[in-house]
């Protein structure tokens, strides 16, 4: 039997759903936007995708560089790059997917979650597919303390950038993009909530 996390690593289990629906395949050139250490890359390092990444925390790129030498030695230590999501040196229209795992809700203003988006989407091409995760308020609405703007205080303690479902549609629009999957939204026990939104990028 295969050792799956071998296989996978810690990979978002929404992320998986993706693959097992054939939106994601070999060959593709696929970019983390707020890699971290890498948890979501396993699978693709394997499999010979064209595998980019961006993060501001040096030592996450380390660590991502480092899987990166082991399981894919042929891609370049340069595929992975110390900057923040907002300010990417990926060229526009570059890559095939785009990945956006609990990053966006760091956001500490309306400001940088706006440029965090336009860049995510800027390197993506069209045709492209954009999956993202992020916190929001949905099904817990009176459930989130407001300190300022769109940065809530939720139950588990934690401060974070939220959206709704409203926002998530408007920004699709307004981005020129289309739902691949209606929002969908997990609850985790009535302290926060994850909202996975997976858009496609019109030619």
């Amino acid at each position: 039997m295969p050792d799956l996390v071998v296989e996978f690593g810690q990979i978002d289990i929404y992320l998986f759903d993706q693959l097992l629906r054939g939106r994601i395949a070999a060959g593709m050139r696929l970019v983390d936007a707020g890699c971290g250490g890498g948890r979501n890359l396993i699978y693709f390092f394997r499999n010979g995708f064209d595998v980019f990444g961006a993060d501001a925390d040096p030592a996450a790129i380390r660590s991502v560089r480092a899987i990166a030498k082991r399981l894919a030695p042929d891609l370049p230590e340069t595929n992975f790059r110390v900057e923040p999501v907002e300010q990417m040196t990926f060229p526009d229209a570059f890559a095939d997917v785009v990945l956006s795992s609990a990053v966006l809700h760091f956001a500490k203003d309306d400001e940088q979650f706006a440029g965090m988006v336009q860049e995510t989407w800027r390197v993506l091409k069209p045709g492209g597919l954009l999956f993202c995760r992020l916190a929001s308020n949905i099904g817990m609405e009176t459930r989130v303390q407001r300190i300022d703007g769109r940065r809530f205080l939720l139950p588990d303690g934690s401060e974070r950038y939220l959206v709704d479902q409203a926002m998530l549609l408007d920004l699709t629009r307004d981005l020129g993009g289309r739902l691949l999957d209606p929002l969908k939204t997990t609850i985790v026990q009535d302290q926060r909530c994850m909202t996975t939104w997976v858009v496609g990028k019109n030619p």
